[in-house]
Formats: structure tokens, sequence, C-alpha cells
């Protein structure tokens, strides 16, 4: 690549440790993370850092680095920002994601994976720049309609399925299978969004027979963790705890791990188990403390602290601890608003809206919490099915204690509208 800049800071301190490249490899190989994720770093993927190929490694590389050398990666020569790479724009787009999906599409353009995807073999490069794109679909979640990032993620499957059956060797046929459980898994989330439930659950039976497959521990969590939140939606309360807890089972300390045991918190919460609702939220926050503090929280497979407020809002919202139900919708809402008064996770706030309707209707003010429903409609959601969900637990509170205020068939009205709009998948009526 004669454009690129090579890595002298990399190689002067694989010299210095008189390494020789396969040295190297295996090192980091070794490292936790390189367990972990099984990284499979040979002497060419060095020698096309040190050529200046990758001016910024993928994040599991990154943190296996960090942790063989004792530096960080800025310090080995690395840089998210570094210009001559071929790979400059990909760089760009993951760092700074103002529109992820247009990100997404000039990764593909810049990386000219249309013509890598006719050829024969993969190289690494083409396997880095899908795992990036992956990324950045995963960061489109809360922000892109779920029609349109259904779409672009079926296209990106079915062109990353074609290279399963090329010329690849095991280790590259091994993260291709990562790759593609990863779309399949954010394939599945969308359709369910769009009460698509027989396709979202064919799509994360496959999720979860890619990561079993290549023993990807995370990747069998989180499909476990869409089982269990279909289960939620659907009011199979018992459903959820047993997800959840199978899923716990294998996702090792990660994301996926803190968010199943937010997933039976919630589906405790929903039996009325307040004591083990409680032991749960306490246990997530804890295994939460002790994860790196994420590099795009926007990612939908991350958890981080704004992701653990807002499940809490709702489990506490459930359990009728209405101070502490407040407290937390109410961060959730602040967190997620942005100065011109946009949300960078709609989902997410309309959710907080709904936890503050059902607090106020408790304390008897009926004005408030028909104003924190209809917010919620208000507001450019992505996921119908949990918000009709969701609107239910504020319109049976509604209709129990107002059911002759006009007010409360105010609320009702707009929630069997937009349950009719899912049940009828004419997403015009909820427009």
């Amino acid at each position: 690549m004669p454009d690129s800049i090579p890595n002298v800071q990399l190689r002067a301190w694989r010299n210095a440790q008189q390494l020789t490249r396969a040295e190297f490899a295996e090192r980091i190989n070794r490292t936790p993370v390189g367990i972990k994720e099984r990284l499979a770093v040979d002497e060419e993927r060095i020698r096309r850092w040190e050529a200046g190929e990758v001016s910024w490694p993928r994040a599991p590389f990154r943190l296996a680095l960090t942790q063989a050398t004792g530096l960080q990666p800025e310090d080995l020569g690395f840089s998210p920002t570094k210009r001559g790479s071929g790979n400059s724009r990909l760089i760009e787009a993951h760092i700074m994601p103002v529109d992820a999906l247009r990100a997404e599409a000039d990764l593909y353009g810049t990386m000219e994976l249309a013509q890598q995807l006719q050829a024969s073999d993969v190289g690494t490069g083409t396997l880095e720049a899908l795992a990036e794109a992956v990324d950045l679909l995963c960061r489109a979640y809360p922000v892109v309609p779920a029609a349109t990032l259904r779409d672009r993620t079926q296209k990106r499957l079915a062109q990353v399925t074609r290279l399963l059956s090329g010329r690849i060797t095991l280790d590259q046929h091994r993260e291709l299978l990562v790759i593609t459980g990863w779309l399949t898994a954010l394939l599945g989330c969308v359709h369910y969004d769009l009460g698509e439930r027989e396709e979202a659950e064919t799509a994360r039976q496959a999720a979860y027979e890619m990561g079993r497959q290549v023993g990807h521990g995370e990747l069998m969590g989180w499909a476990h963790e869409m089982s269990a939140w279909f289960a939620l939606v659907e009011g199979r309360y018992e459903d959820v705890v047993t997800a959840a807890r199978q899923g716990q089972a294998l996702a090792g300390q990660s994301s996926a791990q803190v968010q199943l045991t937010l997933q039976e918190a919630r589906g405790l919460a929903r039996i009325g188990d307040r004591r083990e609702a409680d032991k749960a939220l306490s246990r997530g926050a804890d295994i939460l403390a002790k994860l790196p503090i994420p590099e795009n929280p926007d990612h939908h497979f991350v958890f981080d602290h704004a992701k653990w407020v807002f499940y809490a809002a709702t489990a506490y919202t459930w359990l009728e601890d209405n101070d502490r139900a407040e407290e937390h919708a109410l961060e959730t809402i602040q967190m997620h608003t942005r100065p011109d008064g946009t949300s960078n996770a709609p989902m997410r706030v309309a959710d907080a809206h709904i936890d503050l309707g059902i607090v106020h209707a408790r304390r008897g003010d009926l004005d408030a919490a028909v104003e924190q429903g209809m917010a919620a409609f208000d507001i450019e959601r992505k996921s119908l099915t949990d918000l009709v969900n969701r609107a239910g637990d504020l319109d049976r509170v509604l209709r129990q204690r107002y059911r002759r205020e006009a007010l409360a068939e105010e609320f009702h009205d707009r929630y069997t509208t937009a349950r009719r709009a899912l049940t009828t998948r004419r997403l015009d009526l909820f427009d």
C-alpha cells in the first residue's frame, strides 16, 4: 500500500524487546483479552501494523496490545485520525459517526468491498472493515428507523454470507461467523421492533448457533438476552428469568452479562419478587463496575451506566417503588436529551416518560400522568413493539383509577391506535 505511513514506534518497541513478529503475535494472543476473544494474531498482521496499513486496529486488538506491552495504542504509533492509510475514512466514521448509516455506506465504498466480495479469498483488511461496519450498524440502532436498519442489515448480511463460501482459512471462517452472528442478532432485534416475531426468533436462533459453533460466549449470551426480551414483552415473566440466567452462565464478564442480569431483575420485578429483583440490580451494577468504560456506548450490544439507570427505572416502576422509579426515569431523560431538545436514545426516553406517567397516576395526578404518556408517543421512537407494551402498562393504571375521566380515555384512544398499527403492521397509523 504505497500511501501507508510505516509505524516506526511499534517496530521499535518490538525490536527493543528482542521479539520476532511471531513471538510478538503469540504474546498478544496469550493476553487475557486475546484468550477471551480467541484472537489469532499472526506474523502477517504484525507486518501490516508495522507497515502502517492499519492505522487504528479494532478494539479487541487495541486492548490486547495494551495488555501485552503496557502501553496505550497511541504510544505504539497508532492513531484514530492518522492520514495516509487506506482505511482512514473508515476510522473517521468510527470515531465521529454523525450519520451512522452514511458512515457505514462510505466505509463500504472506501474499502471497495463490493469488489472484494467478488473475490475468491478474504484479506485481513476486509475482515477488519466488515467488523467496523457491523459496529456502525449496531450504533445506528437507537436512532435509525427499524425498517431502514432492517433493510440495510439484510443487505450486508447477504454480502457477508457469500464470503463464507469462498477460499478462506479456519481463522477467517471463525471471524466471519462472529461477524455474521452479530449482524444476525441485530437483524433479530429490528425484526422484533417491527412486530415481525417469527423472523426475529429465527434470527435469534441463528445468532446463537453461530456463537455456539465458534465458542463465542458473549454472542450466545446476547441470543439468550433476546429471548428474555421477547418473553418480557409477551408477558412470559418466568421465561424471562430462565432465559436471563441461562445466558449469564455463558456470557462471561461482558456487556451481555450485565444486560442479562438486568433483564433478570425486570423479570423478577414483573413477578413481584422485590428481594431477588433488588439483588439482581445490585449484582448487575457490580459487574458493570468491573468493565472498562465503553468506547461507543451507543452500540446496541454494549452496556453502560446510562443503560443501567434506564433498566432500573422500569424495574422500580414495576416494583411500585415510586420514588426510586421517578429518580431513575428523570435521570434517564436528562442524560439522553440534547441541548436542542432532541434525544440520542428515543426508545429509552419514551420508556422513561411511561414510567413517570405510571408514578404520577399512582400519586393521583391524572394530568401529569397523561402528559407523560403522550410525551412518550410524541417522541420519534424506533420500536413500536416496546412502546405499545409499555404504554399498555400506563393504560391499565389509568383505566383502573380514572376510568370515567376524559383524559384517561384520550390516552386510551392513543394507545389503541398504536396497538392496532402494530397488529396490522400499518405503521402509517402511528405516524
